[in-house]
C-alpha cells in the first residue's frame, strides 16, 4: 500500500513549485460597462441605443479597503492574465493548506495509542452462564 503522507508531501512540493512559476499578479474582478453620453441626437440615445463602450474596470478590496480602476484597451491581456494567476495562487493555496490538515489528521492516527499494536491477551474469556 503507497504511503499517504509521502503522496501529500509530494503534491505538496508540487504546489510549491507551481506558485514558483506563477509571475506577476492581482486581485480583483473585471467588469465591462457601458456608457451613456449627454449630448443630445447621439447614437447612445437612438432607439434602440447604441451605448459607448466597452470601458473595462478592475474593483477589489487590499487591505480592508475598496479600489476600483479603469483598464485600457492595450492594457486588457496582461490585467486578464495577472487575474488568472491571482485565482491559481488562491487555489494552490487552499489544496496546500487542506494537504496539510489531512497530512496533521494521519500523523495523529499514526501515533495514537489504539493504533499502536498491543500484544493479545492469552487467557481464555470465560463463557456466559
Amino acid at each position: 500500500m503507497p504511503n499517504p503522507q509521502a503522496a501529500i508531501q509530494r503534491r505538496i512540493e508540487q504546489i510549491k513549485a507551481e506558485l514558483a512559476q506563477l509571475g506577476p499578479l492581482r486581485p480583483g474582478h473585471l467588469s465591462q460597462q457601458y456608457n451613456v453620453c449627454g449630448t443630445p441626437g447621439c447614437r447612445c440615445k437612438a432607439t434602440p441605443p447604441r451605448k459607448h463602450g466597452p470601458y473595462y474596470q478592475l474593483s477589489y478590496t487590499w487591505q480592508r479597503k475598496s479600489h476600483s480602476e479603469f483598464v485600457r484597451l492595450e492594457n486588457l491581456a496582461v490585467i486578464r492574465q495577472q487575474l488568472t494567476n491571482y485565482d491559481r495562487l488562491r487555489a494552490l493555496v487552499d489544496e496546500w493548506i487542506g494537504l496539510a490538515l489531512k497530512a496533521t489528521q494521519l500523523q495523529r492516527k499514526s501515533d495514537s495509542p489504539l493504533s499502536k499494536s498491543r500484544p493479545k491477551s492469552r487467557t481464555p474469556r470465560k463463557a456466559a452462564p
